[in-house]
């Protein structure tokens, strides 16, 4: 606990280990009679660890420097500083330069204490400088390795996100362009027609009755397309055949079991009657989650639930499958149910389920 608070407080952190051998140092320098330039040197090899992890090298420079002198005009104390100078060194530069630094650190303050105490004591330091140089050189690789990682993930992550916004682009752009036809074409016959009707509207009243039934087919055939419009975004069948409902679901989970799928519908509340284009996009929107259930889940076994509210309708297949492996996962088919759910200002939620499989919902307002 104590230590994940320390990691979270870098500054706190480095304030407390400079104040411990801070007062070690000074203490050791006081308890020696070293006054005034002994404590000096104490804390030249404390205070610069303060800017450790901004200036790395240049703080091993200076608390090297003041220990190999320390060393040399009294007597030579545990390189302390030194080493946690060289830990920040191999965990914050590369690896050549951390190596070099921490070399010539390590013989400094070794070759004082081969000519002060001997052998012993110069190997026992060099043990240290490699001890510490090892520790930080592994924080900094899995440090690196974690970036990588999040580096990784943020670009995929950007790359989901514009393909998705790529796709609700090309679907807006079919939906302008299918309204387009419609409304242009439809919209043209029946103002030639009125036209026409004008003309011969005084003499001869039986071609203006013609035209005016003409112009009465043409606009509700312009609104029928308009409603298949609407409730289908992603229907590509032009054909004027009565378009399904929630009504026909009985007959897509017999095809749906055929395929080897066992399907099963409940219906909660009090059945309403929809508007077309509403009835419609609640059927595509359990047509395609089934679809996809039997292409990508392999599961087994989906549920189909209609929730009729107040003035909501609540539409959801979950199925027993591989989760997001199902295709689901910002894939085309499911920025088609968004869009088909967006345009009644509803909401669509998709996503692997709690306790397995993937469940998809939408919500239409009534």
């Amino acid at each position: 606990m104590v230590w994940n608070w320390l990691r979270r407080h870098p500054v706190l952190a480095d304030t407390a280990v400079v104040l411990a051998l801070g007062a070690g140092y000074v203490g050791a320098a006081v308890h020696q009679h070293r006054y005034g330039i002994g404590v000096a040197l104490a804390l030249l090899q404390v205070a610069p660890l303060l800017l450790c992890r901004r200036y790395p090298i240049g703080v091993l420079a200076v608390i090297t420097a003041a220990g190999v002198l320390d060393g040399l005009v009294y007597s030579q104390t545990a390189p302390f500083a030194a080493l946690v100078a060289v830990y920040f060194v191999a965990t914050q530069c590369g690896r050549a330069v951390s190596l070099v630094a921490t070399a010539l650190s390590a013989a400094a303050f070794a070759g004082v204490a081969l000519g002060v105490s001997g052998f012993g004591r110069a190997l026992g330091f060099l043990i240290l400088f490699a001890a510490a140089w090892v520790s930080g050189d592994n924080l900094g690789t899995r440090r690196a390795y974690l970036r990588e990682l999040e580096e990784k993930a943020d670009r995929l992550e950007r790359e989901r996100a514009a393909e998705s916004a790529r796709a609700r682009a090309e679907e807006q752009a079919r939906i302008a362009r299918e309204l387009h036809d419609v409304i242009a074409h439809n919209v043209s016959v029946m103002v030639v027609q009125a036209a026409a009707a004008n003309d011969v509207f005084e003499t001869r009243p039986d071609r203006a009755r013609e035209a005016l039934r003409t112009i009465e087919a043409t606009g509700r055939g312009a609104l029928a397309e308009l409603r298949r419009l609407l409730g289908a975004v992603r229907e590509t069948d032009p054909a004027f055949a009565p378009q399904p409902g929630l009504d026909d679901l009985d007959a897509l989970m017999t095809q749906v079991r055929s395929a080897g799928l066992s399907v099963a519908l409940r219906v909660e509340g009090a059945p309403v009657r929809l508007p077309p284009a509403l009835d419609l996009s609640a059927y595509r929107i359990v047509q395609e989650a089934l679809t996809n259930t039997l292409k990508h889940a392999r599961a087994t076994r989906a549920d189909v639930s209609l929730r009729y509210g107040s003035d909501t309708l609540d539409v959801e297949v979950r199925d027993d499958g591989a989760g997001s492996a199902n295709g689901n996962d910002g894939g085309q088919g499911l920025v088609g149910m968004r869009e088909r759910v967006a345009v009644f200002g509803g909401t669509l939620d998709a996503g692997p389920a709690p306790d397995g499989g993937f469940d998809v919902l939408a919500r239409f307002p009534l």
